[in-house]
């Protein structure tokens, strides 16, 4: 009895693997094909050719189209939150937010497709921009502002609003991000992106006014 209860419990083991793996290529392909033909112009067909899956194991994962979409979107900015704020937690010194910025920048050049789909079907789809917003952007901002305000206490920061600050932040490093130097430029260089976060640092920082004398 033992052991036929362990085979059942090793197999139930598999079987949670397995349609783990199945969901996680279904997700794969689906931002892929996203990105490149746009969610709309993308059948249900595609993805499960893509996923080399039946089309009826789209539906036994995920109830719609939409939701795949959506799911696609929300996993992986929550994997770009986590790292932020692994990120923030492992810095060194409140001033060097060039190497977060750079880091941050490489790290997105890796997710173009994911950008190119939440930027777009963003426009399009009310409910996934709602879903990023509350999700995603909220936590990332509160993430930041938290870091901001302790670096204000600390006396690093002058006194300002922490929550305009991380949204600067966020905003400068996104935008710079989806720039045609890095993401949509696959062959864009180190350098280059290296020269991009230390000016981005250097303006978020110090500013763009020359410093006068009264």
């Amino acid at each position: 009895m033992q052991v036929f209860e362990g085979r059942n419990f090793v197999a139930a083991n598999q079987s949670s693997a397995n349609e783990e793996n199945t969901r996680t290529r279904i997700l794969k392909a689906a931002l892929r094909l996203f990105a490149r033909q746009g969610y709309d112009a993308t059948t249900t067909r595609d993805l499960a050719n893509a996923s080399h899956v039946a089309e009826g194991t789209l539906f036994r994962h995920f109830t719609n189209k939409k939701a795949i979409l959506t799911e696609v979107a929300t996993a992986g900015w929550i994997e770009i939150l986590t790292d932020l704020l692994t990120e923030l937690s492992e810095m060194g010194s409140y001033k060097a937010v060039a190497q977060v910025m750079r880091r941050r920048m490489l790290h997105l050049q890796h997710n173009s497709d994911l950008l190119r789909v939440c930027f777009i079907e963003a426009q399009y789809h009310p409910e996934l921009r709602e879903r990023i917003q509350s999700e995603v952007i909220a936590k990332m901002t509160d993430v930041a502002e938290a870091f901001f305000q302790t670096a204000m206490d600390k006396g690093i920061y002058r006194p300002m609003n922490p929550k305009i600050v991380a949204q600067v932040f966020l905003g400068m490093f996104a935008i710079a991000g989806f720039s045609d130097q890095t993401i949509i430029d696959p062959q864009g260089s180190p350098q280059a992106i290296q020269e991009m976060a230390e000016g981005i640092a250097d303006i978020f920082l110090h500013g763009v006014l020359a410093s006068t004398e009264e």
